[in-house]
């Protein structure tokens, strides 16, 4: 079942259990459609005419923040595809030369795939900071408070999908699958910091 059709208290229950999958990629991809979600509750009610001269600007972040959930989404599912691989492929049988060799080599496939989705988490995240700081300057300050609750939740999802591509590049074999996974994860860092700076920047309009 995708995880978009779970109840939240079901997910839960199987991220909790002892189990490969769903683990920290699924729920990094989740703090990024909660981040976008949240922008898109913002933006929402960023409407009337006291918004009016933002209208075009708001129409354009709810789209995008919509988009970006969905594909959240489709990340978690894909992240849980990706180990279910990895699990399979550390099961195939080792018992001669040849089926211990195509074992490693469908383990090293398996592992650069599921390296991937939290890859494309990181990008993700780093659009919903970039929305968030739109929002922050021009959305509803009755409920800025979620435009710094969605800067965190992709801050979350950054550092999660962090975590989760450094303990792949541990056992990627593949040079060049290691370079590009090492470019993903250093976009991390960035990210990190501007939505800092936006719970900062909303932390002091609440403040003033």
């Amino acid at each position: 079942m995708p995880i978009s059709d779970e109840k939240i208290g079901d997910f839960l229950d199987h991220l909790a259990a002892r189990v490969p999958v769903p683990g920290g990629g699924a729920a990094a991809a989740l703090h990024a459609a909660q981040g976008a979600a949240l922008l898109g509750m913002v933006a929402r009610y960023t409407t009337g005419s006291q918004y009016a001269k933002h209208e075009a600007a708001i129409g354009r972040i709810i789209a995008e923040v919509d988009e970006l959930r969905v594909l959240a989404l489709r990340l978690a599912d894909a992240d849980t595809d990706a180990f279910t691989a990895v699990s399979t492929a550390y099961q195939l049988p080792s018992s001669s030369e040849e089926e211990r060799a195509a074992r490693s080599a469908a383990i090293a496939r398996a592992l650069v795939q599921a390296a991937w989705p939290p890859a494309q988490v990181i990008s993700v995240a780093g659009m919903v900071v970039d929305l968030a700081e739109a929002l922050a300057a021009i959305g509803n300050r009755n409920v800025i408070s979620d435009v710094a609750a969605a800067a965190e939740a992709a801050r979350a999802a950054a550092s999660t999908a962090r975590v989760n591509i450094e303990i792949n590049l541990a056992s990627i074999t593949d040079e060049q699958a290691g370079l590009e996974m090492i470019a993903e994860e250093g976009k991390a860092d960035a990210i990190i910091t501007r939505a800092e700076q936006v719970t900062a920047a909303v932390r002091d309009q609440i403040r003033a």
